[in-house]
């Protein structure tokens, strides 16, 4: 899935203007110094965050154009995502949490665990699958965070840093887990030479937004 960006985004006294900005299907590195808004443009692209003008495509599917009140909410986007911020559901257990796409897409309970597992497993988290996510650490969190993200069926995964709090030794076989992915197009913001060197592509959002 292809994905353009054509606006301009703003807050506050800061803008950043993404005419003709593209992203091609495979595996691309985003970079770049703090403050440059490339969290933002995950946040947009996720449609947690509206573009105020301009317009956001996914192949020739307008998802956002204030011009025509065009917006799609980010629930109905073919996206899947994994931020700093987790986001696990805290009343839930690991597997449940894991299980939770597949059980929005109709799964029984006994199945979606039972995939949940296999993912739970990927990423070394098999053993703390009924834990709350109060008990587990920082990197454990992000773990079970990648592994809902890879639950889902959606063509488009994103992510913000998602190895920032992984120990050393495990970065390279969960990078892996995304460069192998079934996802069409992953979005990869990064400050990590190892991440960007892995990707298809890379692109400095300095350059891009200059």
């Amino acid at each position: 899935m292809r994905v353009t960006v054509d606006g301009t985004i703003r807050r506050g006294d800061w803008s950043m203007d993404l005419d003709g900005f593209a992203i091609d299907p495979g595996v691309t590195a985003i970079v770049g110094p703090n403050g440059l808004g490339k969290t933002s443009l995950l946040r947009l692209i996720a449609g947690l965050e509206a573009i105020d003008s301009g317009r956001i495509r996914f192949d020739d599917d307008t998802v956002d154009e204030p011009a025509t009140s065009t917006f799609v909410e980010c629930h109905l986007r073919p996206v899947s995502m994994v931020f700093q911020d987790v986001r696990l559901f805290p009343h839930l257990r690991v597997v449940d949490n894991v299980a939770f796409p597949m059980r929005r897409r109709g799964a029984s309970r006994q199945v979606s665990r039972r995939q949940a597992a296999g993912f739970l497993g990927r990423v070394g988290m098999a053993e703390l699958a009924h834990a709350r996510p109060s008990e587990l650490s920082g990197g454990q969190l992000q773990r079970v965070a990648i592994a809902r993200a890879l639950a889902t069926e959606a063509r488009l995964l994103l992510l913000d840093e998602p190895l920032s709090s992984i120990d050393e030794a495990s970065k390279p076989g969960i990078r892996d887990l995304f460069t192998g992915s079934v996802f069409e197009t992953v979005v990869w913001v990064t400050h990590g030479d190892d991440d960007a060197e892995s990707a298809d592509r890379v692109i400095s959002l300095a350059e891009s937004t200059s």
